[in-house]
């Protein structure tokens, strides 16, 4: 048996043993190519927009170095068990669960290798999760090791890409594409983060970090643009302060983008 061979027994394997996700319709996988895109705070933003639209949703911080929702959620209460089994925190109508509810506030999470993959594996198969329509998954960044291990375990995962406009984005994303079609996971499209902003002294948007990226990647890879999402003060601030966007403003301008690429993402599904 081939070593490509062994890693599909292994993944299929992997994909058997989730019992907590036996409920849960469809794992919408949030990634990025590299780190400082905004990734979670779309994840976030993205899994309140398909909760408005009458969806069951989970929301799992898979980020192993460094789980931010329970900040931008303002989640300080640790889970509680049932059987054996976690029990996931419940915030703005979204079912939660990450490692940083888990450990003191500030403490470092120190992996080596196996330790990621068992450590998702308890994250994807021992939270009840219960009936869902979707469980969103915050990826780490990059295509490392913690990428590869949870890309390998995600069950009927489908992938959405988050870029920004510059260059050195775009690259990154296509290496972690070309990963994840390695694993048979489909790409549903990319949403393009911080793509403009307005100042407010002037109609026309002020493209900080380039033009056209996203959709130049989306032409080249054939993938939908499934949405640009301005720099925006309210998104940034409202992480910061435990309410996101789509729970404080929903019918903002950026709002109404959140829940227009969530109706692209239900349209694909």
């Amino acid at each position: 048996m081939s070593s490509e061979q062994k890693e599909k027994q292994t993944f299929n394997s992997r994909r058997e043993s989730l019992l907590g996700l036996e409920k849960v319709k469809q794992v919408l996988a949030v990634a990025s190519g590299k780190g400082g895109v905004g990734k979670t705070t779309l994840a976030v933003n993205i899994a309140l927009a398909l909760a408005g639209e009458g969806k069951q949703v989970g929301l799992l911080d898979a980020d192993v170095y460094g789980p931010s929702v329970p900040v931008m959620l303002a989640l300080k209460e640790e889970p509680a068990r049932e059987n054996k089994m976690i029990v996931p925190v419940c915030k703005y109508g979204l079912k939660v669960m990450s490692l940083g509810m888990l450990a003191e506030a500030g403490q470092a999470f120190i992996w080596r290798g196996p330790m990621v993959g068992r450590a998702i594996q308890q994250l994807l198969g021992d939270v009840l999760w219960g009936e869902l329509d979707f469980l969103v998954v915050d990826l780490p960044p990059g295509t490392g090791d913690p990428s590869i291990t949870i890309a390998q375990s995600i069950p009927k995962a489908k992938v959405l890409m988050v870029t920004t406009p510059q260059g050195v984005a775009l690259a990154d994303v296509r290496r972690a594409i070309q990963m994840f079609r390695r694993y048979d996971l489909e790409i549903i499209g990319l949403v393009e983060n911080m793509s403009y902003f307005m100042c407010g002294h002037t109609s026309e948007p002020i493209e900080i970090f380039g033009h056209g990226g996203g959709e130049l990647l989306s032409e080249e890879l054939d993938l939908p643009l499934l949405g640009s999402v301005p720099l925006d003060l309210a998104i940034g601030t409202g992480g910061d302060a435990g309410v996101p966007l789509m729970a404080a403003d929903a019918d903002s301008e950026a709002g109404q983008i959140f829940k227009a690429i969530g109706r692209s993402i239900l349209a694909s599904t």
